[in-house]
């Protein structure tokens, strides 16, 4: 099983839990992240291929009433 998190230029990445079997369905769903505003980056190890994606957070949206002060 590999890493749920690792750093790249340190920067955190998620992996996206799938393991693909070839590089064109990884490179799929890749460009499907980076659609969404995902930074990507693929790993290789023992054949397989390992999508890792972070997102920076723009806007914060609170549901609900604020706490009284």
């Amino acid at each position: 099983m590999p890493q749920s998190v690792r750093f790249f230029d340190r920067r955190k990445f998620l992996w996206d839990g799938e393991a693909y079997a070839d590089a064109s369905a990884a490179e799929a769903k890749k460009a499907e992240y980076e659609a969404q505003g995902f930074e990507t980056q693929l790993v290789e190890e023992e054949g397989q291929m390992f999508l890792y994606t972070r997102r920076v957070v723009k806007e914060v949206v609170v549901a609900g009433e604020p706490p009284p002060m």
